[in-house]
């Protein structure tokens, strides 16, 4: 009767090895984002243009966001109320990500679909984890 009991015995602790790896696996690949920095230039006017690198992003939507974060407290640097989107290129090389986004900064709301509300996004941002300028 020793070999059933044996053979029990293995599978439970296989079963418990398994499930060791797993949570384990599941850790080690969860995105861990590494924010390592943002240029901001004042080009002309209200024109600023934002050049974010960071790693361990899951996707450009993440390189976007630090983006719109640095934007955002820029505007409030600034004494501006409101940011505008104008555009952002997103790149990827071994596993460093970096986006190079422009912005129209304002006092009023602008025209336009894709505009901001700088304390609003500042705070969302800080409720994120995602660093400002």
């Amino acid at each position: 009767m020793r070999g059933p009991a044996i053979i029990s015995g293995l599978a439970l602790i296989t079963a418990g090895l398994l499930s060791g790896c797993s949570d384990s696996y599941d850790t080690v690949s969860r995105a861990a984002p590494a924010y390592e920095g943002v240029d901001t230039r004042l080009l002309e006017g209200g024109l600023v243009r934002f050049q974010v690198v960071m790693r361990g992003a899951r996707n450009q939507e993440d390189v976007t966001a630090y983006a719109e974060c640095a934007a955002a407290q820029y505007a409030l640097i600034r004494d501006y109320g409101f940011a505008r989107h104008l555009r952002t290129n997103v790149t990827e090389q071994g596993g460093l990500w970096r986006g190079d986004a422009v912005y129209t900064i304002s006092a009023q709301l602008p025209r336009g679909l894709r505009t901001l509300d700088a304390e609003v996004v500042v705070a969302q941002c800080a409720e994120n984890g995602i660093p400002t300028v």
